[in-house]
């Protein structure tokens, strides 16, 4: 990892790892292979504006000789940078490398990996068409059916019709049509009143008890952001519990990559649950 940090095209990363890239993470793994050099660099990084070699040792119980071999192990790769203070040593985290590494390992993972824009394989019995004011009573229900699945939403009553046309931003509410009644629904959100976030909008994706499984989903995810993105909307994101594979599987279907879970972040019926936050960007 140099200076200016490690530089990769994330889009064109697809099928095998290029073996540039394999190569660099390589040899990043291999230099965090040591225990003490993950200690040193969590206690450099969280440090702030860096750290005294003398302090690292007098904190981890070791001696100064060997804090300093690991240190320039650290440096070779590019994980912190030495800087002099008098006679003082500080050692600082390269700031490059708080993006650089997880992405590295987000890359190895596959998490960056490019996902197809939206589902293809899309039932051909499925009609997915703008949600009318005839529709509400059963995108209610449906709602209603997804919270007692106790995985959809920390919702636990389903809001009024009015309360959800004004949290739904007009022109991206659909539902899917199966057997000649309504099987699902999706709809996007207001993610913030900021101008600069204006393309910037949250996705929810419902479908109803005894249709699971038939691809409304992925019917009702295509019509979603392909519309999305003919409206110039630039960033979906969606926040979905991590018990819900389904959900998840369906998401990273339609162009969206983990970003990272939030833990504990509310309660449903008293118990703290995490949620796994997705987001898809707008091809340019």
């Amino acid at each position: 990892m140099t200076a200016s940090g490690y530089r990769t095209d994330i889009s064109a990363i697809g099928g095998p790892l290029a073996a540039g890239d394999a190569e660099t993470f390589a040899q990043w793994f291999s230099c965090l292979a040591e225990p003490m050099r993950v200690r040193i660099l969590h206690l450099v990084a969280d440090s702030g504006s860096g750290i005294a070699v003398g302090k690292l040792a007098d904190a981890l119980e070791i001696g100064q000789p060997t804090v300093s071999h690991h240190i320039r192990k650290l440096a070779d790769i590019g994980f912190v940078t030495l800087g002099k203070k008098g006679t003082t040593t500080v050692v600082s985290v390269n700031p490059t490398c708080c993006t650089g590494l997880p992405h590295a390992a987000d890359a190895v993972m596959g998490v960056l990996t490019p996902r197809p824009c939206c589902p293809v394989d899309l039932p051909a019995d499925v009609i997915v068409r703008e949600m009318a004011e005839s529709d509400w009573d059963d995108v209610r229900r449906i709602h209603a059916e997804g919270i007692a699945t106790g995985n959809a939403t920390f919702e636990t009553a389903v809001p009024s019709a009015q309360a959800l046309a004004e949290e739904w931003m007009e022109g991206h509410r659909w539902v899917a049509e199966a057997d000649g009644v309504v099987a699902g629904w999706a709809a996007l959100s207001i993610v913030s009143t900021r101008a600069c976030y204006r393309g910037v909008a949250e996705n929810s994706v419902y479908v109803g008890d005894g249709y699971r499984g038939r691809g409304i989903g992925k019917a009702l995810m295509h019509r979603q952001v392909t519309e999305a993105d003919t409206a110039g909307l630039w960033m979906l994101q969606a926040s979905v519990f991590p018990e819900n594979r389904v959900s998840i599987a369906l998401h990273h279907a339609s162009g969206f990559r983990t970003v990272g879970v939030r833990e504990r972040i509310a309660e449903l019926h008293g118990v703290w649950r995490d949620t796994v936050l997705l987001e898809r960007r707008r091809a340019e």
